[in-house]
């Protein structure tokens, strides 16, 4: 893709997601892009950064290191995983990324504050919530999510910031509303229940469904193909 196609993406995507927040009588900067740039190569971050694009999502831990070594001499993209984590890859994530969208599990939460290098601070996570009860996708169910996020706050090298979703698909914008609207309230419950917490992100919505997450008070968008086009249809 040429350089000018990932800077004019980008700025549609903007525009798109500026749209969406004026739609829902929110202010331009309630929500934020994240590009979700796996399987895309380092170049095309880079075209990406150099249109101002800082906060980069990748899935794959190897891929993601090799970029962030290609990528090393921009020291202030802001690094988010994405997806299940597993033990073994616990430490790489964090030691290499700020932020944490999907962990599921109080093992898995307790390893990355314990690995978490004390001079880069807390590492940001966000709780997946399998909203839509799909046993093929990872989450934890809304009734286990209280004492989950209880465990995560006591943890010293870890902040709670929200909770992340990926709903079933659906083309049908009132059935997107109504799970991403689950997401909220949940969140919201856990607002009210530990008042003190830093309790302020949902990462929910993507290319497909941006607008129908930004109603129900999406603050991080994760738009991958709308930036840098389609993906390969399966990666082992």
């Amino acid at each position: 893709m040429p350089e000018a196609s990932v800077s004019e993406s980008l700025s549609s995507a903007r525009e798109r997601l500026r749209a969406a927040l004026s739609a829902a009588d929110r202010p331009n900067d309630a929500a934020r892009l994240l590009a979700v740039s796996k399987t895309k190569p380092a170049d095309m971050l880079r075209q990406a950064y150099m249109a101002g694009q800082r906060a980069f999502g990748e899935n794959y831990l190897q891929e993601a290191l090799e970029k962030q070594q290609a990528l090393a001499d921009l020291d202030d993209i802001e690094w988010h995983f994405i997806g299940a984590l597993q033990s073994n890859k616990t430490r790489d994530v964090a030691e290499h990324f700020s932020w944490v969208h999907g962990v599921d599990r109080e093992k898995i939460a307790r390893r990355l504050s314990e690995q978490r290098p004390a001079e880069l601070g807390a590492i940001n996570v966000c709780l997946q919530l399998n909203v839509s009860g799909e046993s093929s996708k990872s989450g934890v169910e809304l009734a286990a999510l209280p004492a989950l996020a209880e465990s995560l706050l006591s943890l010293p090298n870890l902040r709670l910031r929200g909770l992340m979703a990926l709903p079933a698909p659906s083309d049908d914008p009132q059935q997107q509303r109504h799970a991403f609207r689950q997401v909220a309230d949940a969140l919201a419950e856990l607002q009210r229940r530990f008042p003190d917490a830093p309790l302020d992100t949902l990462s929910m919505g993507m290319s497909s469904d941006l607008e129908a997450a930004v109603v129900e008070g999406a603050t991080i968008v994760r738009l991958g193909t709308a930036i840098f086009g389609s993906r390969p249809p399966f990666r082992s």
